[in-house]
């Protein structure tokens, strides 16, 4: 188990993968920006940003939907790509990408 756990924290230090994230204002459900549909629920459908230039337009997307107040909280989160599936890097994004932990019948 630490070994595995080992594994994964090495392997999220190296990530380069940005993903953009924020809480949604009506409602304060996470979502996950993407490019071409807007705010969406799903991690795995987000706009990966890769290179300074497509992070910086992330960046740019989150701060003005943040100033529409569609959104709040708005973050660039590390990602890391497991085989087709993007997985946040950090605990607090993947408790985020699972669902609410106040009961089982609210995770996603």
């Amino acid at each position: 188990m630490a070994e595995t756990a080992f594994r994964r924290n090495a392997r999220s230090e190296s990530v380069a993968l940005k993903v953009l994230t924020a809480n949604r204002l009506t409602d304060g459900e996470v979502v996950y920006f993407n490019q071409e549909d807007g705010w969406i629920h799903t991690l795995s459908n987000a706009s990966v940003g890769s290179d300074e230039e497509t992070v910086a337009a992330l960046n740019e997307a989150g701060a003005a939907s943040a100033a529409r107040n569609e959104v709040v909280d708005v973050n660039l989160i590390d990602v890391f790509q497991e085989g087709s599936a993007l997985r946040p890097a950090r605990l607090r994004e993947i408790i985020r990408a699972a669902g609410p932990t106040t009961h089982p019948e609210f995770a996603r």
